[in-house]
């Protein structure tokens, strides 16, 4: 019988390609020792957001470029070469595309982008391959922070744990973006995505929100916000996000806080942060209410953009881009703390990580 606590792994690491990096590059990653063996690469420019199918037949990602270097990629994947294929590039609807997911049930994907201010939706042929985009919301908006909050900055989109919504962090405007999701819009062309009231769930002014997530018993969201340093708490059902709790992340002011993960048991939460005093939070979650108490804080590379956990929860990457270097930290399930196993991927400017989970 297959062991599926030491199933192999495969990562997915995206990168940006101003430097030595061709694009995206595939490791095997053994899920004991928590060491990684490079197998192949894709040249691709810019791939700094990535996803996977369900079936992991597919990988999609962005190109975080302007004007005609700004595409939408799809690619498959031959799990037994362990190598990517480009199926087909799109040309992207706005500048600086920077996330994707995938709505695996309706056959869509949905890319924020970053400096236009915008939200993408691209239907999915039944080969794989990305189609003409279909929708595109503008968002209008700012901050107190001048600089940085002139105008709306999508960074994130990340659905909802009954799939019915989309929530969206817009660090320009100070708000989450919420979306009701049509399930018919592939069978009588209608708009993908649908407002609702409350249209939006704002949040203090200045906090400029980047990332979310949801607990895995979907009662819970976590928004990480990059220009305050902290960490929100919402309690969710039916399409509602209520805030229960707002808890510093970043102590020193660094303003660039940028991701935020639970791990596989759903009893830590963990936020990275970068531009001062590089590293990542770690929480304990209340499994009564949801609530976050501060457990340690660890130092990493500089400028941990994204990072994973493993699917068993024994180790967290995370991608460092300034120090071109993916570190691998072993995790402690049971206190939630981490420590760097000194293992590590050298690539320049590693930004995006990705699990392929099986080889069959």
């Amino acid at each position: 019988m297959k062991d599926n606590n030491h199933a192999p792994l495969t990562l997915l690491v995206g990168t940006y390609t101003s430097g030595a990096s061709e694009g995206i590059y595939v490791y095997d990653f053994d899920p004991i020792e928590g060491t990684a063996v490079y197998r192949s690469e894709t040249a691709v420019g810019d791939p700094s957001y990535l996803n996977v199918s369900a079936d992991e037949k597919f990988v999609y990602s962005v190109s975080e470029g302007d004007g005609a270097e700004a595409r939408i990629n799809a690619f498959g994947y031959d799990k037994d070469k362990k190598e990517l294929t480009l199926l087909n590039s799109e040309q992207a609807t706005w500048n600086a595309p920077c996330y994707i997911i995938i709505d695996r049930k309706r056959n869509f994907v949905i890319v924020p982008n970053h400096s236009s201010q915008s939200l993408s939706v691209y239907p999915l042929a039944k080969d794989g391959t990305i189609l003409p985009a279909v929708q595109t919301v503008v968002f209008e908006g700012s901050g107190p922070d001048k600089e940085r909050q002139s105008k709306p900055h999508p960074h994130c989109a990340y659905f909802s744990p009954d799939s019915n919504y989309v929530f969206v962090p817009d660090l320009g405007s100070d708000c989450l973006h919420r979306f009701r999701i049509n399930d018919t819009a592939k069978e009588d062309g209608t708009d993908y995505l649908l407002k609702e009231e409350p249209k939006a769930v704002k949040v203090a002014p200045g906090s400029g929100p980047r990332h979310i997530t949801f607990h895995p018993n979907g009662k819970y969201a976590y928004l990480i916000n990059e220009l305050s340093g902290t960490i929100i708490a919402f309690y969710y059902e039916e399409g509602m996000l209520e805030e229960i709790q707002t808890i510093p992340s970043d102590l020193i002011e660094g303003r660039g806080s940028a991701d935020i993960h639970i791990s596989p048991d759903g009893r830590y939460l963990y936020a990275s942060h970068r531009l001062v005093n590089d590293g990542v939070a770690v929480f304990d979650i209340s499994q009564e209410d949801g609530t976050l108490t501060p457990v340690e804080y660890v130092n990493t590379g500089i400028h941990p953009r994204n990072f994973t956990i493993t699917p068993d929860g024994k180790f967290l990457l995370v991608a460092c881009r300034d120090s071109d270097v993916v570190q691998i930290f072993a995790r402690d399930e049971e206190t939630g703390k981490l420590t760097d196993t000194g293992n590590k991927i050298e690539l320049d400017k590693p930004v995006c990580l990705k699990w392929i989970t099986s080889s069959d």
